[in-house]
């Protein structure tokens, strides 16, 4: 008889996997803290002075770093591994890139953000500057964009986690693109003239394509911790988020380059919708090569490793 494929291979690996709940677990968490953070801040921010709001705000990241520091990694029950050097880990993080599905994912990931000229900064001065939307709204609308991450973090954990990653991450790719649309009508007094305020669609649609870009870091996150050796999961993320770091200066710096050549200024924003759509179809480059994601995750045989 001839030689079955591993289970590995087969589409029974497409089933829901545990390894996504301590990633879906921090996400969940860390929304629920940015939701009270804004709902604090929105609250505090007009009745203290801006001195006070950072002496505040320094106060609570020292109460944090003491804490955590106060914290002996020995009553967190981690498992020791004596022989791991510098030397070691790096040996290990080149190993696992060497590994194409591992190296093209991260490539494709960080070259997702990086060729986005990003205007955020533009619409933020926009909105504030010649709209003259009060400060309160955009704090609304930070709440509103960390309670949609909430959501879609427990979405992802009930329903999505068996969805193919290069479907889910290509979807939210696309309708990043899509809302880029939006904002373009947005500036050119769309939704204005069919009576949609400009607050509203500020506090909903604005907030919401603001943590849109993030919505790919948790099935990615899932699909590297899925994909990279055992033992090797921490190298890999610190990895990535340097990669994702350096692509987010450079696609700032594809802003502010996009920002100079359709001649955006301070009072003249008539080149903007032009800068969106331009920020639009770059969004939408990604997706033609998403074909370096894996089409699903091969479960890790842990006996193994």
């Amino acid at each position: 008889m001839g030689k079955q494929p591993p289970p590995s291979t087969t589409k029974h690996s497409q089933q829901p996997s545990s390894s996504g709940n301590l990633q879906s677990f921090v996400w969940i968490a860390s929304s629920m803290g940015g939701v009270l953070g804004n709902l604090l801040g929105g609250i505090f921010i007009g009745r203290l002075s801006p001195q006070s709001m950072f002496m505040f705000f320094s106060f609570l990241v020292a109460l944090q770093f003491f804490v955590t520091i106060s914290v002996r990694e020995s009553s967190l029950g981690l498992p020791k591994n004596p022989s791991a050097g510098i030397k070691k880990q790096l040996s290990e993080l080149s190993s696992a890139l060497r590994k194409p599905e591992i190296a093209y994912s991260i490539s494709w990931f960080a070259l997702s953000y990086a060729v986005i000229p990003l205007l955020n900064g533009t619409m933020f001065f926009y909105q504030t500057q010649y709209l003259k939307i009060d400060s309160s709204v955009l704090g609304i609308s930070k709440v509103f964009g960390q309670a949609t991450m909430l959501l879609w973090g427990v979405i992802y954990n009930r329903y999505l986690k068996s969805v193919s990653p290069r479907k889910l991450i290509s979807a939210i790719q696309a309708t990043m693109a899509l809302l880029m649309i939006s904002d373009f009508l947005f500036v050119h007094g769309f939704y204005r003239q069919m009576g949609v305020p400009d607050t509203f669609y500020v506090v909903i649609f604005s907030g919401f394509l603001e943590v849109l870009f993030f919505f790919k870091f948790l099935p990615f996150t899932v699909l590297i911790a899925q994909l990279c050796p055992q033992g090797c999961e921490g190298s890999i993320m610190a990895f990535l988020m340097s990669a994702v770091a350096l692509a987010f200066i450079v696609s700032g710096y594809l802003g502010v380059a996009l920002a100079s050549y359709v001649k955006i200024t301070g009072s003249d924003f008539s080149g903007f919708p032009f800068g969106l759509l331009v920020q639009a179809a770059c969004t939408l480059l990604p997706i033609f090569w998403s074909s370096c994601i894996p089409e699903y995750v091969k479960t890790k045989d842990k006996r193994k490793e």
